[in-house]
């Protein structure tokens, strides 16, 4: 079974989407383990806290911190720049975290923690 689901984002940040796939696998009275995996080069997948959304809020600025745009003079060296001063750095933030899932799946749900969802974390000012 293979679906595809479609986020719009308004830039970087975390966005969840842990009811849309939910909603998909409730149809599915079945065990097995769902894999997710995003199709954008600046983009993640996390399984992260979705009870506090300062979780949220303190993650995306300890990533930018880590890595900042690229025309702060600590990423001087970077060379791919010329589609914006986010575009290098939002692909070594995602060549740093996840781009797929594996969640296990029991009679048709998610198999996750009290306090877990799925978030899309993109870091390109466009959107993923």
């Amino acid at each position: 079974m293979q679906t595809e689901f479609a986020l719009q984002t308004d830039g970087p940040g975390l966005y969840e989407f842990t009811s849309q796939v939910a909603g998909w696998l409730s149809s599915f009275d079945r065990d097995g383990v769902l894999t997710l995996f995003v199709r954008h080069t600046s983009c993640s997948l996390l399984v992260q806290e979705n009870a506090d959304p300062e979780v949220q809020t303190d993650l995306h600025a300890f990533f930018e911190r880590l890595v900042p745009p690229s025309d702060h003079p600590s990423m001087s060296y970077l060379r791919h720049t010329y589609e914006g001063p986010d575009d290098m750095p939002a692909h070594i933030k995602a060549a740093m975290m996840p781009v797929s899932l594996s969640i296990p799946v029991r009679q048709g749900r998610m198999v996750l923690g009290t306090w877990q969802g799925i978030y899309l974390f993109p870091d390109f000012r466009p959107f993923c």
